[in-house]
């Protein structure tokens, strides 16, 4: 699928205070951005605007060049947002959290959700409570929905958090081959990439501050 997810002027304001100003950026498919910058400088306020769950002090975000004000439901159909938080409930098993995520998007098998676990290293923990698993285990089923849902844009807040090195390593390999397949990936984190898609790029927002 292709599209174009475009910012002009883009300025954004939290608690009195703005963060950055004047940012232009274009997203197309086999595009990797990484959001770099310091802390408070407006990394997930970025990555919630590019998501279409916040609106930008000024400028504006095109998609296919219309105004996302016309074109939402079109980037909600292109989207999987996946943020810091993992976004998970604690009282449902692994399996009971994926069903749910993705029936409010692209609902999927049972046989798929195993899947999906096995290749984030939970095989066996199905159906075990998500309140009983560790930091990263708990990661590792938001991340699972990467193998679910077949959206082209994935924007990810710090999607590395508690993984361990394999974990990472694996994380990377697989957001370079949505890249090379022709999706597309932006993100946060304060580790550097040691796969990067020829499409990688960096935004350190430092640059943009107000």
């Amino acid at each position: 699928m292709t599209f174009h997810l475009q910012a002009l002027g883009l300025a954004c304001e939290r608690d009195w205070r703005l963060l950055f100003e004047g940012l232009d950026l274009d997203l197309r498919p086999g595009d990797m951005l990484q959001v770099s910058g310091p802390n408070g400088s407006g990394k997930t306020s970025l990555l919630r605007v590019l998501a279409g769950l916040m609106q930008p002090t000024a400028g504006q975000l095109l998609l296919d060049g219309a105004p996302l004000a016309e074109r939402r439901q079109a980037l909600a159909e292109l989207l999987l947002w996946i943020g810091h938080s993992a976004g998970i409930k604690d009282l449902l098993t692994a399996e009971e959290n994926l069903a749910w995520l993705c029936a409010l998007h692209r609902p999927v098998s049972a046989t798929a959700i195993g899947q999906a676990l096995a290749a984030m290293g939970l095989r066996g923990f199905e159906d075990v409570p998500c309140h009983t698993l560790s930091a990263g285990q708990q990661r590792r089923v938001a991340l699972a929905r990467l193998y679910l849902d077949g959206s082209p844009l994935w924007i990810l807040d710090e999607p590395f958090t508690a993984l361990d090195k394999h974990g990472v390593a694996q994380l990377e390999a697989h957001l370079a081959a949505h890249c090379q397949q022709g999706g597309a990936v932006v993100l946060t984190t304060h580790h550097s990439l040691a796969l990067r898609p020829s499409g990688y790029r960096e935004l350190n927002l430092g640059q943009w501050a107000a």
